[in-house]
């Protein structure tokens, strides 16, 4: 998916997802490899009021997969400089 698609598709029509995933859009996900590249792609194909959650520690994906997006999304919102 195109850059352009994935801004897209980050907009959420939740105030605190669309910071949360545009900022790190713009600052994490070129660094991230192909395949955390596409978990995050999978990632936005989930509920907002999960993203909400995971994104918010208030909850743990069950998936292994979407968990590790999940805490690298979160470790970028800690230390944005990486």
């Amino acid at each position: 998916m195109d850059k352009n698609r994935l801004f897209w598709a980050s907009r959420r029509g939740m105030l605190e997802l669309d910071i949360i995933l545009q900022a790190f859009l713009e600052n994490t996900y070129d660094q991230l490899t192909p395949a955390e590249q596409s978990l995050y792609q999978h990632l936005l194909g989930g509920e907002d009021q999960d993203l909400f959650a995971w994104l918010m520690g208030r909850e743990t994906p069950e998936d292994p997969d979407t968990a590790t997006i999940v805490a690298i999304i979160r470790a970028s919102q800690r230390d944005p400089a990486s």
